[in-house]
């Protein structure tokens, strides 16, 4: 479909179909996040800081995520409690702290991941003949 052509059917059908599977996917890891004894929040911060170039800050994580300063501490403070992530003070500036994933953080990601890749495995068989719709 080129950029301003007129919409068929087809083309409302497959943005459609397509709106529903990622919401569906949104669902799966909210779930599959609880089911590890995380909120969907410490799980998508936990891939951002294992995903995140170097250094991961407070203010890059919050920037990353598209959450408020305050909201980002909030999050890291209860991953901190729950021996997820460490705060490590930056060695170019003592004031900063930079965070990292515990062993713990790693072993629970790692399981995540495997899942939604699967997930994402599945769904992309049904999303590549409605992605080539709107194509």
């Amino acid at each position: 479909m080129a950029r301003g052509a007129k919409l068929d059917l087809k083309d409302y059908r497959a943005l459609a179909g397509i709106r529903r599977s990622m919401r569906q996917f949104l669902e799966f890891s909210a779930q599959a996040a609880r089911d590890a004894g995380l909120a969907p929040a410490q799980h998508q911060a936990l891939l951002a800081i294992k995903g995140m170039t170097e250094p991961v800050t407070i203010g890059s994580l919050a920037a990353w995520l598209g959450i408020r300063h305050h909201s980002a501490v909030g999050l890291v403070d209860r991953l901190a409690k729950g021996k997820l992530v460490a705060r490590i003070p930056d060695p170019d500036d003592r004031r900063r702290m930079r965070l990292a994933l515990t062993p713990r953080a790693d072993a629970k990601l790692a399981a995540l991941s495997q899942v939604h890749r699967a997930e994402l495995r599945r769904f992309s068989t049904a999303l590549r003949p409605l992605l080539d719709v709107i194509r």
